[in-house]
């Protein structure tokens, strides 16, 4: 099963699970329950922290959920705040930040890269969460729209379109 957030961020191909991570976690949970899916691929836009560049496309089936107070050490969480897919097609390293918020800040964006964190999804961290949870194979395949620093909303809006565009053609020619 193919998923996206929803919102401006629909395909054709995909189920919409919501935006952020809660609304994530509740959406896949029912489908999970009623209608246990064999393959979960979540597709989405993401923030670079750097080290890729704007429609670059990404894969990963490693997620966390660090805020800006975790590298300040102004926060703790008993949570495990970094997992893997457990059951897993897609073997990429990179490490997924999710959050409900977007990143703005440059020093923030260095600590990321410091601890191997490529970029950022508000909704990956739940869906790999809620499919190691129903023990189902899962992955993301992401499209950089804009690097994280203070003009990270008006590139996100300005290379949406285009990056829709582009990680459909992408996902259509990987099948």
């Amino acid at each position: 099963m193919i998923v996206c957030a929803g919102g401006i961020e629909n395909f054709g191909f995909a189920k919409p699970v919501g935006i952020g991570l809660v609304d994530v976690a509740i959406n896949l949970t029912k489908i999970c329950l009623f209608d246990k899916p064999d393959y979960i691929l979540f597709v989405g836009t993401a923030g670079s922290y750097g080290e890729f560049d704007i429609y670059d496309i990404v894969n990963s089936s490693t997620a966390t959920n660090i805020e800006l107070g975790y590298f300040e050490n102004r926060c703790y969480t008993p949570i495990n705040n970094t997992i893997k897919a457990t059951n897993n097609k897609i073997t990429s390293e990179t490490i997924v930040n999710s959050s409900n918020y977007i990143t703005i800040d440059d020093k923030f964006s260095q600590d990321c890269i410091k601890h191997g964190i490529g970029i950022e999804n508000m909704e990956f961290y739940s869906v790999v969460k809620t499919a190691n949870f129903f023990d189902i194979p899962v992955g993301g395949v992401f499209i950089v729209t804009n690097y994280t620093n203070k003009n990270a909303k008006n590139d996100f809006q300005a290379n949406h379109k285009q990056a829709m565009l582009t990680i459909s053609k992408y996902l259509q020619n990987n099948k």
